[in-house]
């Protein structure tokens, strides 16, 4: 026998041994790990290109923290005046309570907060027919309803958490027990390539949430590396970032010197840690930092926009030029080619979360971003923009159809409202629906990874190609495009 033969079969016959030791689980694993390694050395990252032909190129996403109320927004129900006062067990409506969804659809994050004792509380403002095909809409939002014709409006979204940790659920699909996992918008910057390469793919605008309700982890990557993380910025053109310049006794010549050399030391410890991706988003982040330093400041600075457009977003008034600046600075990242602009609005101690007294704290912050999205809507239509990009409008849950506190509502994931326009999306329609008083979304139900699904498969992507091995994700989590709503 040829000695080289001898070699491999001493080897074999050590692989072998060594795999007995470890009892079955040793043959086990001496099978399977082999076949694992061939897998993952088979699969490859996205390569930046959409998996087939997209409708839409970037997207916009406008999220109100603390829960707008659906029934005083784009929902309204006039049940709820006719009841007024009663306890729900005393109405006809009482089977509400016991819908098998009531137990479905809760993880509850504080125990026992949907009980019989409800007493229904009126809609605390009026509505009417807006847009051009008439949908019922609430008098705080007349600018939005007369976009109702630009919007497919979803009246039927539900989720599983009934506390604020329901902000991280609908971004990333989970309750926040499940921990911190890619967001919709890290899935879209791990999915495609970059439209310009001076500005972040995935930027974030607007107050985030707080700790206790996901923070940062609202617009995070998760497992998909740091890379993917949506980048913060101010709505301040003398400092939108704490990088966005050097010091002023720096040249830009030497400091194009400082980024060569941290370059050059990075990609050689790049060389010794291949697998290490914060590293890699290190890179990646210096040199962005330094194109940023240009383009960012004439991003945020608006005054090449006639005072016709800065009327349009409401900023020449105290109430909406806040919101109105951040929805104008969406537009221009927008255009310049960000694929996701995260836009946060009702953080820093204005959330939408109505306890008390939801009438004016409901009118007083549909005032501040009514005017600002009406604007981005005809903005982006006017521009030729809209058709090739996803506005989509959401908040963490509804409020209760009874009352809190005397003059307030409860937090309320049973069933509440979702709108989406432009990207492909079909305009003037209404799909799904709650019951009589809005407690359950009953028709065409859909959790927040069906509007996850929705926007990857306008912007061309299918969530199964992206998957990362070793992370096993469940149906639920890839949701399903509402093909309803699709133009």
């Amino acid at each position: 026998m040829p000695r080289t033969g001898l070699c491999c079969d001493r080897r074999s016959r050590r692989v072998f041994l060594a795999d007995t030791c470890m009892g079955m689980t040793g043959l086990v694993l001496g099978t399977l790990l082999p076949r694992r390694a061939l897998a993952e050395q088979a699969w490859a990252p996205p390569d930046g290109n959409p998996h087939f032909q997209p409708k839409a190129k970037r997207v916009i996403w406008l999220f109100m923290l603390g829960g707008v109320s659906h029934v005083e927004s784009f929902d309204p129900k006039p049940a709820l005046n006719k009841y007024a006062g009663k306890q729900l067990t005393e109405t006809p409506l009482k089977g509400v309570l016991d819908s098998p969804f009531t137990k479905e659809n809760l993880k509850a994050f504080v125990p026992g907060q949907h009980g019989i004792k409800l007493t229904l509380y009126p809609m605390q403002s009026g509505y009417r027919e807006r847009g051009k095909n008439g949908v019922l809409i609430s008098d705080w939002f007349p600018n939005i309803g007369e976009m109702m014709h630009e919007i497919a409006l979803i009246r039927s979204t539900w989720t599983t958490d009934n506390d604020h940790g329901a902000i991280l659920q609908f971004h990333t699909g989970h309750h926040i027990f499940d921990g911190y996992l890619p967001t919709i918008g890290s899935w879209v910057h791990y999915g495609l390539g970059t439209l310009n390469e001076n500005l972040p793919e995935f930027v974030v605008l607007g107050q985030p949430p707080g700790d206790c309700c996901g923070g940062v982890g609202t617009h995070g990557s998760g497992y998909l590396g740091p890379e993917h993380a949506g980048v913060q910025l101010e709505v301040n053109p003398e400092r939108p970032l704490p990088f966005v310049a050097p010091a002023c006794d720096v040249y830009r010549e030497e400091q194009r010197r400082e980024f060569d050399l941290l370059g050059k030391l990075d990609n050689l410890t790049a060389i010794e840690y291949p697998d290490d991706s914060a590293l890699r988003a290190r890179i990646k982040s210096y040199e962005l930092a330094f194109r940023m330093q240009m383009a960012v400041p004439e991003t945020i600075n608006f005054k090449e926009e006639s005072e016709e457009t800065k009327r349009l977003y409401g900023l020449d008034h105290e109430i909406t030029r806040p919101f109105g600046e951040v929805c104008l600075a969406a537009r221009r990242l927008s255009e310049r080619g960000v694929r996701f602009v995260q836009v946060y609005h009702g953080g820093a101690g204005n959330a939408w979360d109505a306890h008390h007294d939801l009438k004016q704290n409901h009118s007083d912050l549909a005032a501040k971003v009514d005017k600002p999205i009406g604007g981005l809507l005809q903005d982006l239509r006017r521009r030729g923009l809209l058709d090739e990009t996803i506005v989509v409008w959401a908040t963490e849950f509804g409020r209760t159809p009874g009352a809190e506190n005397s003059n307030g509502r409860d937090h309320h994931p049973f069933g509440f409202s979702t709108w989406m326009a432009g990207g492909g999306i079909q305009g003037g329609i209404v799909h799904g629906r709650t019951d009589e008083i809005g407690f359950h979304a009953v028709e065409n139900r859909h959790y927040v990874t069906d509007i996850h699904a929705t926007i990857l498969h306008q912007l061309g992507l299918e969530p199964r190609r992206l998957d990362v091995p070793g992370r096993k994700r469940l149906d639920i989590d890839y949701g399903k495009p509402i093909q309803e709503i699709l133009a």
